[in-house]
């Protein structure tokens, strides 16, 4: 029997809902961002809120969209969402989602520092400095990065990669190889770690290559993890593990 219209609906709210806390959460960002800009702001800091806010919003709304058409067809899940919502019935040991999100979560973040300090001598003097004083308050680090950043690479970008490639390698009746799934786990990566970049570049007058390889490997690295996590145990996987990445570095500083 097919399940209600009702419940999907409830789902892709639930899922907007949790992106847009997540926006909410960065707006005290925008100041310290707007104070980097070398020339004075045309309009008010709150109207630049209001417009961020509304800007992230678009492309939220989009990206939960592109997920909730394609995601199934690839399935690629949201376990305990679905659950939530009456999706399905099914709800997952917890142990099989905390655990590979707390190791995938650890690992992620350690390398994250280690690649710093690989490139941490060739990297700008003055990004090195701008980022002391940088510094996203950590709530923004967890919903807005844990949850906001997932919804749209992962869930818009990712699933809709994935079945891209499915469909121009595959039949429509034939199963979904892996290969599908590791060419969308590493271009939504990619893209992961070239989104970094328009603020990155905003700490920096003097970008060299070792700057973009830090900024866009070493966020890709971290996608990789989170997009093989959304694959094998769901969403909420990538999610929890994006926060215990940030949580990592936290606590190594």
């Amino acid at each position: 029997m097919a399940l209600p219209l009702r419940s999907d609906k409830s789902k892709y709210l639930v899922l907007f809902s949790l992106g847009f806390i997540g926006i909410l959460s960065s707006i005290s960002l925008i100041p310290q961002l707007t104070s980097l800009s070398p020339e004075p702001l045309p309009i008010s800091i709150f109207w630049v809120q209001v417009i961020s806010v509304i800007q992230s919003s678009v492309l939220l709304l989009l990206m939960v969209a592109l997920g909730c058409v394609f995601a199934k067809r690839v399935s690629l899940a949201t376990p305990i969402i679905d659950r939530l919502c009456g999706v399905s019935t099914h709800l997952p040991k917890l142990t099989d989602i905390l655990l590979p999100a707390i190791f995938g979560g650890v690992v992620g973040g350690i390398c994250l520092v280690v690649f710093f300090y690989l490139l941490a001598d060739f990297l700008p003097i003055d990004y090195l400095q701008a980022s002391e004083h940088f510094n996203p308050p950590w709530y923004t680090k967890l919903l807005y990065g844990g949850i906001t950043e997932e919804i749209l690479v992962r869930w818009g970008l990712m699933s809709f990669f994935s079945w891209c490639c499915y469909k121009v390698c595959q039949t429509n009746t034939s199963k979904v190889n892996l290969y599908n799934y590791v060419f969308a786990i590493l271009l939504s990566a990619l893209l992961f770690g070239v989104g970094h970049l328009p603020v990155a570049l905003m700490l920096t007058e003097t970008p060299n290559i070792y700057f973009y390889l830090y900024i866009i490997v070493g966020n890709a690295l971290f996608g990789c993890i989170a997009g093989w996590l959304f694959y094998k145990r769901g969403l909420e996987c990538a999610m929890l593990a994006h926060m215990v990445a940030h949580l990592t570095l936290l606590i190594l500083g």
